[in-house]
């Protein structure tokens, strides 16, 4: 069978030769029309220290590809940091990018006729961005996580990027001086790689490994570390061998292996944005995968990683007493795992764990046994009620009290709550209300890391619950729920909610609620209307009018028929 199934398409026949004679000006000779083409989806960018030293790591993907016999095409990616827009209207193109880079990596890749992809990534929306784009093409792909940051020091305290925007919150409270703060910022971030926390760029990476699209232990290696480039030209041998059989990320990407992220999510204790990308990835793959599912999996599955956020370390310590390969062994021995789901070397997961141990190593506290997890069950639910008739995530971990009825503060942005919270004019008891951030009318479901770690900041995070059709960053955790669907500008029961509304949060019975009778919410509805659209030109305005529901993973092809009548 011939290797290069899909480029002979623009390689092979006489009236091919206006072809060959481009690529010969980019490097190929006689014998390497024959040879499969493999594209290099390169996130590298001086944007963010997620993505800074990616460019390293796509020239020894480069070597890796030639080495093994086939031809690479290298070509950029964007990205978007959301350390840096996080606060700003710059956030509103966060979620948006994850789109563009799946838009632009499946035009690449179709309008170049590649034989295989292998996509590096760093910052949050670069990997879920890759495979969505890996998923629909179904064509032989590998995914190449940039790597994690070290954790800043400071006092004798490990530092990550949250850590300053808690420090904020701090500040504004009066509990730490201005040479403070700007100590935890200077040392907050100190070289190149992605955020290092169970953050959602860690839990993404963390998920794909799991889910057999990444090598084993290569989601929680440093971006510095030499291990992190021997990974990424080791995975560009083993994606040539699977380009050579064949092997299609539909054939890896399937229920089971979805279902197997998401119970590696629970057990690292990951952020909700795996939620709403798995629900994209699962669309793209054709699997049939819903907001319940995940429940059923958090119901069954413990929260075994003592993780930042809300626990003590970070991912490298994750990745020094094991990664995610000894947490799937400690998940596969109790039956939380299908072990025969295929990976992208070929092998199963049950043999790509059988030289595991089966219980981490004693000294250590990063990774519990089974015996002793953090949480008995998953982390991150799904609460409905009429404030989320599609439903709502919450992420519950370090919330010493699940349930809480207090009076509404309504807020139309970020913004203007963060600003209230820091002026300090949030009590506890209030439930923060910040609507019209969803995925239409914000547009880009902006993350709403500010205002929460100001609250964990002011000593507010245990006693203020805080709800947003917006997102919240893996660096988020406190009683908040994001992800409420309807969202306020397609008329959500959250566009009517009232300020001093009674709002009951209660993770317990899974209850989002606003507590007025039937009678009254239909009366507010009938005075309700639409808001404009915030853009009405431009990739914003173009994101809005397509995308779907959170609740379906905001996607946006989720139905593209265009009915024609004469």
């Amino acid at each position: 069978m011939a290797k290069n199934l899909r480029s002979q398409a623009i390689t092979q026949g006489v009236q091919r030769s206006p072809n060959r004679a481009m690529l010969r000006a980019v490097g190929f000779q006689d014998e390497d029309f024959e040879k499969p083409i493999v594209g290099i989806a390169n996130g590298y960018s001086t944007i963010t220290p997620c993505n800074i030293g990616i460019n390293e790591l796509a020239k020894r993907v480069e070597k890796g590809i030639k080495k093994a016999g086939a031809m690479p095409q290298m070509f950029g990616t964007i990205t978007i940091s959301d350390g840096i827009s996080m606060g700003t209207e710059g956030m509103k193109y966060s979620l948006v990018s994850r789109e563009v880079i799946a838009d632009s990596i499946e035009t690449a890749c179709n309008g170049q006729s590649m034989d295989g992809l292998l996509a590096i990534g760093g910052c949050d929306k670069n990997m879920p961005g890759a495979m969505l784009a890996i998923a629909r093409m179904n064509v032989p792909a590998i995914f190449v996580y940039g790597g994690t940051i070290k954790p800043g020091k400071f006092q004798g305290s490990d530092l990550t990027v949250v850590s300053a925007f808690e420090a904020v919150g701090e500040y504004s409270a009066g509990k730490i001086d201005e040479d403070r703060l700007l100590a935890v910022e200077r040392n907050a971030c100190p070289g190149p790689g992605s955020c290092g926390g169970m953050y959602t760029a860690n839990t993404m990476s963390s998920a794909f490994e799991a889910m057999g699209m990444s090598l084993p232990y290569s989601s929680t290696m440093a971006a510095e570390d030499a291990e992190k480039a021997e990974s990424a030209e080791k995975s560009a041998v083993v994606l040539i061998e699977a380009i050579y059989k064949q092997l299609l990320p539909r054939d890896i990407i399937t229920r089971e292996s979805i279902e197997n992220a998401i119970s590696v999510v629970m057990a690292v204790g990951g952020s909700t944005n795996a939620i709403l990308h798995f629900l994209a990835i699962a669309h793209a793959a054709d699997v049939d995968f819903s907001l319940d599912d995940f429940e059923v999996i958090r119901a069954r599955t413990p929260v075994l990683c003592n993780l930042k956020p809300s626990g003590k370390y970070v991912t490298t310590d994750l990745h020094r007493v094991g990664g995610i390969p000894q947490v799937m062994k400690i998940l596969l021995e109790h039956n939380l795992l299908y072990g025969d789901c295929i990976t992208i070397t070929g092998q199963t997961i049950a043999e790509v764990l059988e030289g595991v141990p089966l219980e981490p190593p004693q000294d250590q506290d990063v990774i519990r046994p089974w015996s002793r997890p953090i949480y008995s069950q998953g982390h991150l639910t799904v609460l409905k009620g009429n404030l989320a008739l599609e439903g709502s995530v919450a992420k519950i971990t370090g919330v010493k009290e699940p349930v809480i009825t207090g009076p509404a503060r309504v807020f139309e942005s970020e913004e203007e709550c963060l600003q209230t919270i820091l002026d300090g004019n949030i009590q506890a008891g209030d439930i923060i209300v910040i609507r019209y951030e969803g995925p239409k009318g914000g547009p880009g479901m902006r993350e709403m890391l500010a205002p929460t770690s100001a609250l964990i900041g002011a000593g507010l995070g245990d006693s203020v619950g805080l709800i947003t059709d917006g997102r919240f960053s893996g660096g988020t955790y406190g009683m908040v729920v994001g992800h409420v669907a309807p969202e306020a500008a397609v008329g959500g029961v959250i566009a009517i909610v009232k300020e001093g509304d009674s709002i009951t949060i209660d993770a317990n019975a899974r209850l989002l609620q606003l507590n007025i009778s039937d009678t009254e919410l239909a009366q507010r509805f009938t005075r309700w209307r639409p808001r404009p659209p915030r853009y009405t030109r431009g990739v914003l305005a173009k994101y809005s009018k397509l995308v779907s529901s959170s609740s379906l993973g905001a996607i946006t092809d989720l139905d593209l028929t265009i009915n024609i009548t004469n």
